[in-house]
């Protein structure tokens, strides 16, 4: 009896991550879907994140700093993925408190690559 592991294909992996990010579990879908070494790439610097963010475990602490930056999630839509060989692409809509900062509306555009069934890369753009 055979007890291969399939990879999933980028598709696969596009359609899981929206269903989780849609639910708000950023952490479970890294845990789920990225790569050990995968990169996070922001639009720019900032004094809360670096522009590259290097491993999974940086990118999940990452993930863990800006929750502790929302005071309260109003709101989250993302849309369905656009899928091209080994990358695909979606918008993420969020509605915000931020602490010290009120609330702010904010859409990006979130660039994946995926290799050998894991994301490998994620790019920001707003």
């Amino acid at each position: 009896m055979s007890t291969t592991t399939e990879v999933m294909s980028t598709t696969e992996i596009a359609n899981r991550l929206v269903e989780l990010c849609g639910k708000g579990e950023f952490e479970t879908a890294q845990k789920e879907l990225y790569a050990d070494d995968a990169v996070s790439i922001e639009p720019h610097a900032s004094p809360a994140f670096e522009q590259e963010t290097k491993g999974l475990a940086a990118i999940i602490e990452k993930g863990k700093k800006w929750s502790g930056m929302v005071e309260e999630y109003h709101g989250m839509k993302v849309s369905q993925p656009v899928v091209g060989g080994q990358s695909f692409a979606c918008t993420m809509y969020m509605d915000v408190t931020m602490k010290g900062q009120g609330r702010m509306q904010m859409t990006e555009l979130c660039v994946y690559n995926v290799k050998d069934g894991k994301i490998v890369s994620e790019q920001f753009f707003m």
